[in-house]
């Protein structure tokens, strides 16, 4: 899976470890949820790190909902659900790996 690289410009806050923002592991980086979108650290500024194209989660049983235990963040006009390592999103009767 791949993902863009957009500057988020004007981004004055600081994102870290107690910043209160979800940190989300996402391959080789971190990135942070923040008024429905997702933040890395690039080159001294912040990105957003939206996915490209459409990725299914195969094999995924577990039911995500409120009361599942995993984390969930807001990703524009959905949620995500945090889950081993990786964003999961409902989609058309399956989960799609964000």
């Amino acid at each position: 899976m791949t993902a863009t690289h957009a500057e988020h410009a004007a981004h004055s806050h600081a994102h870290g470890p107690e910043c209160g923002h979800a940190r989300v592991q996402h391959g080789d980086h971190v990135d942070y949820a923040h008024d429905g979108h997702l933040h890395r650290e690039h080159g001294g500024h912040w990105d957003e790190c939206e996915p490209t194209g459409h990725v299914t989660h195969g094999g995924h049983e577990h039911r995500h909902g409120e009361d599942c235990g995993h984390a969930r963040v807001q990703h524009g006009d959905h949620v995500d659900y945090l889950h081993d390592g990786h964003r999961h999103a409902e989609h058309e009767g399956h989960w799609d790996d964000h």
